[in-house]
């Protein structure tokens, strides 16, 4: 098991921790077990939700250059001339 180094921990950060590893200290073997599972699992749901936040966005991969998308795009342009009533 690969341990990750934290940076610099705040004091608040670090009085949080202080906390919650009091509150772990009463909890049995096999519940403390079960709270690292699940610590570990929100940890890889949070890195995924994380890279498909920045997969969201960004540029996309063509062959094409910015010149030959803007005329494409503009070819398939349909425009309606509809006269508005007042």
């Amino acid at each position: 098991m690969k341990l990750i180094k934290l940076n610099k921990m705040t004091v608040t950060d670090k009085n949080i921790l202080e906390s919650y590893s009091d509150l772990f200290e009463g909890l049995s073997f096999n519940n403390k077990i079960e709270l690292i599972e699940r610590l570990t699992k929100s940890l890889k749901i949070n890195k995924s939700k994380e890279n498909s936040f920045y997969k969201s966005f960004g540029a996309f991969a063509s062959e094409k250059s910015a010149e030959e998308i803007v005329s494409e795009i503009k070819s398939n342009r349909k425009f309606k001339n509809t006269e508005i009533k007042f």
